[in-house]
């Protein structure tokens, strides 16, 4: 039994086989152009390496082919697979094309037009490492990279790591990254270069004949660029910032609080496999890596030391101040910042205050919703109050809108000259939103307000009780015993408009509700007064409330 991989689609010719079990998948290569980065990807065969595979069979001798999928689905594939250029990363390509002086290669005829998109990318790429400028002309860095066969990506490597005095090692990475990992099929083997690197240097374990040819390369590649052995002490440092030249945009911090997950300054989040001694690292040059989702897998990293990054990287990072409302955190951060990419090298907190810092809370109100203000029993009246009055009087005028949707429309007017010094949630506890919201009203107008929507009403009792403005009826709910007396039923709004009464129990449950008090006394009363009199005996239930006297004291209390 023979489990192949794709090189059994060649014309290599295997003794013996005459039975082919197809599972009709394949795994390929794909490029992403917005990560810059190609990852291995499973995908169903097309119909000539379905004919390819099953030709196996019948090399030697009549055999059998067996797919494992559908007829049907058998009609639905390609007739070839796409074609390399369509899915291949162009780099390479694209300077090849930029020495011979068309970098878009609009003047050459190919069997397959290279994807604008990827020759975007690949153009990007090589003006990041220097190899291009703006127009897509080579420089003289271009044009030395171009005169090494291998990918831009090492070629820059090893110019660079030259100038920084580790060029041999960068011959030894270049050709270590461009071989099979020597270190393929062992159990149990990190992801760390320097650990390939110390297998390479030493000549024990990982697989002789890699071992072999990644030596060879090396030595190609300082024949070509004229660099000398050098001692491997002097190096020890450096494996991770070569990495860093290599693949730029491959520099990955940890992410706080996570162990194995790093944020790379593509943007990309990189994930470390379980087990890994580099995840105790706070950055990684990260070489290999696999997947085109969220995440990719990490299949080669080294350590990067940040002071070491931050010289070499000098000219790409950049300095910033950065203020903002923070979700998670809610209150704006206000700091100062130095970035490499999407990833922070350093931060310094900045003081929140500023226009900028306002902006950002404004920000944060907006998302948080207005309940995150300071709202209380007393402000939510009076904001209903307002309301009632907008529905129910014509007769004043200028009454703003203080419903929830109007008040956070319009925050940066009634709101922000009173939020100096407020940067965080907390802080909003400090505010008297009352008399925020009231100083936006004039007097005579809050005085208007006052007099045709009072706050409280006076009972016969003497005590004082609160309107309700809620509802589209205002509302006075009041014990039975402090309204004897009365025959008229509460007005408001200049006497337009009557109180809605709910009458309550000593125990403050309803037991009627009315806006007619006369009626309720004559009619009502008298079955109430007998169903509570047996319940509620320390309270007083008068035959003749009308003549009662108003009372919010029970028998006992008056003894």
């Amino acid at each position: 039994m023979i489990l192949s991989t794709s090189i059994a689609e060649t014309s290599l010719t295997i003794d013996g086989v005459c039975v082919v079990i197809d599972s009709g998948l394949a795994r390929i290569s794909q490029f992403d152009v917005r990560r810059g980065m190609s990852g291995l990807l499973t995908v169903p065969v097309s119909k000539a390496v379905a004919d390819q595979r099953r030709g196996r069979a019948g090399r030697q001798q009549p055999g059998v082919c067996y797919r494992l999928w559908m007829e049907t689905e058998h009609e639905k594939l390609s007739k070839y697979p796409q074609p390399e250029i369509k899915t291949a990363d162009l780099a390479p390509l694209t300077l090849d094309l930029a020495r011979w002086g068309t970098p878009d290669g609009s003047n050459l005829r190919f069997l397959d037009s290279p994807p604008a998109a990827h020759l975007t990318q690949a153009h990007a790429l090589l003006k990041s490492l220097g190899a291009a400028d703006q127009i897509g002309k080579l420089t003289s860095h271009g044009k030395a990279m171009s005169d090494l066969p291998i990918h831009p990506r090492l070629a820059h490597m090893i110019l660079r790591g030259r100038e920084l005095g580790f060029g041999s090692l960068a011959c030894d990475i270049a050709a270590l990254l461009e071989e099979r990992d020597i270190l393929a099929g062992k159990k149990d083997t990190d992801i760390d270069l320097t650990l390939r690197l110390h297998i390479l240097y030493s000549q024990r374990a990982g697989d002789e004949d890699v071992r072999e040819r990644i030596s060879s390369q090396s030595r190609r590649l300082k024949q070509l660029t004229g660099i000398r052995n050098e001692l491997k002490e002097k190096e020890e440092s450096a494996p991770g910032i070569l990495l860093a030249l290599a693949y730029p945009d491959r520099i990955a911090r940890r992410r706080e609080n996570q162990t194995s997950r790093y944020q790379m300054t593509s943007g990309a989040s990189a994930v470390l496999p379980s087990g890994s001694l580099l995840a105790r690292e706070e950055f990684l040059a990260i070489g290999e890596v696999d997947g085109l989702g969220t995440d990719v897998r990490v299949f080669l990293a080294a350590p990067l030391e940040q002071q070491q990054l931050e010289k070499v990287f000098a000219d790409d990072l950049v300095h910033h101040e950065e203020i903002y409302w923070s979700e998670t955190e809610n209150k704006v951060i206000a700091r100062k910042i130095t970035k490499l990419g999407a990833v922070i090298l350093a931060e310094r907190n900045l003081e929140a205050r500023g226009e900028h810092v306002l902006k950002a809370m404004l920000d944060g109100i907006r998302h948080m919703g207005i309940q995150c203000l300071p709202w209380d029993k007393e402000t939510r009246a009076f904001q209903q109050r307002v309301q009632w009055l907008r529905r129910h009087s014509n007769s004043l005028e200028n009454i703003p809108d203080l419903s929830d949707a109007a008040l956070i429309a319009s925050i940066e007017v009634w709101l922000a000259p009173f939020l100096d010094g407020v940067w965080k949630k907390e802080r909003l506890r400090t505010l008297s939103l009352l008399k925020i919201i009231q100083s936006q009203i004039t007097r005579s107008v809050n005085q208007q307000i006052d007099l045709l929507a009072p706050s409280h009403l006076k009972l016969p009792s003497g005590s004082i009780a609160a309107l309700d403005y809620s509802g589209d009826q205002p509302v006075l709910a009041v014990r039975l015993q402090e309204l004897f007396g009365q025959i008229d039923t509460p007005k408001i709004c200049d006497g337009k408009v009557n109180v809605l009464i709910h009458l309550l129990s000593p125990a403050r449950r309803p037991l009627a509700v009315t806006q007619d008090l006369h009626s309720f006394w004559t009619n009502v009363y008298p079955e109430i007064r007998t169903q509570m009199r047996a319940r509620y005996p320390k309270h007083v239930w008068p035959e003749d409330p009308l003549r009662a006297k108003p009372t919010n004291k029970t028998i006992k209390r008056k003894k």
